[in-house]
């Protein structure tokens, strides 16, 4: 079923890949400091976590991002709803958790969730329902390697967000007019080009990118 899901997802969808990187190295001081908070209250408090986080507020920003393609009527359909599929690695293959609601929920709800969510994924006990439903996925293989790739969008969705590993990296300081060491991550936007153009594309990453670059206003329980 995925072979035949990835295949269509393929055939169906133009394909372009827009790639930029995440200054995030106030995000990962900031993830530090609440991780211990967050893992008291039954989460963990990662990276995909608040980028999760992150997205829900650029996809209400970018409307065309959080929409699908109806062919069959000629429209575009905009959802009033952001579900965000988190991508899992399990020992049977990649499974795509949901998570419903994502724009109205906490950073600690948001952590909470893909625990539970992942490791249902992992022990074979997703349901079907877990499953359904999303608007825009997220796929991060940085725990693994990788400087960059280019995912396949989650058809009847119009984009996904890759991120590939994070490193430290000099990075040209204008005030100091040195390089300095920053921790960057790579961002791989694939998107439907028949919704979405270029100029778009790196519009949204960028609002991405800003954001994870001043985690402050994320806000753990608001």
């Amino acid at each position: 079923k995925t072979a035949e899901h990835m295949a269509n997802c393929w055939n169906t969808i133009p394909h372009v890949t827009q790639f930029d990187k995440a200054d995030i190295t106030a995000l990962e001081a900031y993830r530090q400091e609440n991780k211990a908070s967050v893992e008291a209250a039954g989460g963990r408090l990662t990276t995909t976590a608040m980028l999760v986080k992150v997205l829900a507020s650029a996809l209400v920003e970018f409307p065309n991002f959080n929409a699908s393609v109806d062919g069959a009527n000629d429209e575009i359909v905009l959802k009033s709803f952001v579900n965000i599929g988190i991508a899992v690695d399990t020992e049977r293959g990649l499974l795509v958790p949901v998570i419903k609601d994502v724009d109205k929920k906490s950073v600690v709800e948001i952590s909470k969730e893909i625990t539970e969510l992942a490791g249902k994924a992992r022990d074979k006990k997703i349901k079907l329902e877990d499953l359904q439903g999303g608007t825009f996925t997220v796929t991060n293989l940085g725990g693994i390697s990788g400087t960059a790739f280019t995912p396949i969008v989650n058809w009847p969705e119009v984009a996904i967000m890759g991120v590939a590993r994070s490193a430290q990296e000099p990075v040209w300081d204008k005030a100091s007019e040195t390089f300095v060491p920053r921790f960057m991550m790579p961002l791989c936007l694939s998107y439907d080009h028949r919704i979405i153009d270029g100029a778009a594309a790196a519009r949204f990453v960028k609002f991405v990118a800003d954001a994870l670059q001043h985690p402050i206003p994320l806000g753990l329980e608001a």
